[in-house]
């Protein structure tokens, strides 16, 4: 059954990284554009960015532009959002999801979040 896990959420304080994951099974990643979502508290959901299904082009969030990189690891079916600079508006639950293109309009499958939280 196709499954994202998310994973690498928690507590940081302003100014500081984290790396969250996305670790796919039940289908392999190589099919699908993959991206990352946030939803904060009392907010809609919005595309943060997003890796192409044939990993030549990123596009990223202007709020997050030039902190965030997308990445897939070097376990094939994990891929990786390095966010640094973080500041109190990126606290979200941020999610992985898969589907056909970056226009992330209908994506196929969808993790069930992190938590990142950052607060001094």
């Amino acid at each position: 059954q196709p499954q994202l896990v998310e994973s690498g959420g928690g507590l940081v304080q302003p100014g500081g990284s984290l790396r969250l994951s996305c670790a796919a099974s039940g289908f392999t990643l190589d099919y699908y554009a993959i991206a990352w979502f946030r939803q904060a508290p009392g907010k809609e959901r919005e595309g943060v960015s997003c890796l192409s299904r044939s990993g030549g082009s990123t596009n990223y969030a202007d709020s997050v532009k030039g902190r965030f990189t997308i990445s897939r690891g070097n376990a094939k079916n994990t891929v990786y959002l390095q966010m640094n600079s973080l500041q109190p508006e990126d606290t979200a639950v941020y999610y992985c999801a898969v589907g056909p293109d970056c226009t992330l309009i209908s994506m196929d499958y969808w993790g069930k979040g992190t938590l990142v939280t950052v607060s001094s």
